[in-house]
């Protein structure tokens, strides 16, 4: 990770999350922004790694990520908030983030989830993680063989969970919308759910990647 953007209002934390991201990546360079419209010029720059503050003084951070997601599809886009609470995760990982980190977290933790980040593995603070398992043992997602995804399918599950829609996923994907329509239908019978937010806790927790593959 060589281009780092922290967007962060509190001048403390934006240091302090800056010298986090320096012990996780010492060859970083890390750009800073206060606010929704700071973080969005700085766009024009190079980034592989976001961390975005949802709560900013002239809006969402969600309009953040949504336009990081626009201007760097390759980017790692990490949320870091104080909010854990479900509407907060479902937001967020609907808008596309690959993963949520709460401020809360011991620093050596996020070093480590951040790092981590080398190996395709989704950066997730430990009760959202749970929030997540907790989540998915309510809706009781199918098991068995009968609910593996198949590389198509997962590459539309990754496409929605960033709030694609069906449209936007058939042009991506090079076929008709019709058929996205069908893979949604068999992916939600397969994983038991009826939502896109659902699908977003779902892609979250395999950590897929851009290309719609899973870590090793």
């Amino acid at each position: 990770m060589k281009n780092v953007l922290i967007v962060e209002d509190l001048a403390e934390v934006r240091r302090w999350l800056s010298h986090i991201v320096c012990d996780a990546f010492p060859d970083a360079q890390v750009r800073t922004a206060n606010s929704v419209r700071a973080a969005v010029a700085l766009l024009a720059h190079p980034v592989d790694l976001a961390l975005i503050d949802l709560g900013l003084p002239d809006g969402s951070g969600l309009d953040v990520l949504r336009s990081a997601r626009l201007a760097h599809p390759d980017a790692t886009c990490i949320v870091t908030t104080v909010m854990s609470d479900d509407a907060s995760i479902v937001s967020a990982l609907s808008a596309g983030a690959d993963g949520y980190l709460l401020k809360e977290t011991a620093p050596a933790l996020l070093i480590r989830q951040l790092s981590q980040l080398a190996v395709g593995l989704p950066a997730l603070s430990p009760p959202v993680a749970r929030r997540i398992m907790n989540h998915f043992g309510q809706t009781g997602p199918v098991a068995g063989m009968d609910a593996r995804l198949t590389l198509r399918e997962a590459e539309v599950l990754e496409l929605i969970s960033r709030g694609l829609r069906n449209s936007e996923v058939a042009i991506q994907m090079g076929i008709a919308e019709t058929t996205v329509a069908g893979y949604i239908k068999i992916i939600y019978r397969k994983l038991g759910i009826s939502s896109r937010a659902e699908a977003a806790w779902h892609a979250a927790l395999l950590g897929l990647k851009h290309d719609g593959s899973t870590p090793r």
